[in-house]
């Protein structure tokens, strides 16, 4: 599994509870905020094929290019590397018995998904990400 690269619990934007309430729908707080996972296959983006850009949901940071995602069959949306090495931070998962890498916003802590080693090349990694995690701009050409 990839190594924690993000032990700092300090992020650029913090809201409380209350206030990430109040800004985020109930499915992306129970994403973003309470780590949650969406059903697959019955999201917005897992089969969105239109050309452009994924931000963060709960801030707005730019996270991934249309042009890294790729078809996984998970049901998710799934990236093979993000828009920078800051844009995501990433730390151990031991819940449910296994040992999975979360992936989080950088800038706001949200919980995104999960990454791992058995994606395409050129990084064989396989950011599977919950469309509620997100929002999608498309280029505009």
């Amino acid at each position: 599994m990839l190594k924690d690269n993000n032990q700092k619990k300090h992020f650029e934007i913090t809201k409380t509870e209350e206030d990430w309430k109040e800004k985020l729908s109930p499915d992306e707080f129970h994403v973003l905020r309470e780590k949650g996972t969406e059903v697959p296959f019955k999201n917005k983006y897992h089969d969105n094929k239109e050309k452009g850009t994924y931000y963060c949901a709960g801030c707005g940071s730019a996270l991934f290019s249309s042009q890294a995602k790729f078809e996984s069959g998970t049901g998710w949306p799934s990236f093979n590397q993000s828009i920078s090495e800051k844009s995501l931070g990433t730390e151990e998962d031991k819940k449910f018995g296994m040992l999975r890498t979360e992936v989080h916003c950088a800038v706001c802590g949200g919980h995104l998904g999960h990454v791992f080693n058995d994606g395409p090349e050129p990084t064989g990694l396989r950011y599977c990400m919950n469309s509620a995690a997100l929002t999608f701009k498309k280029n505009k050409t």
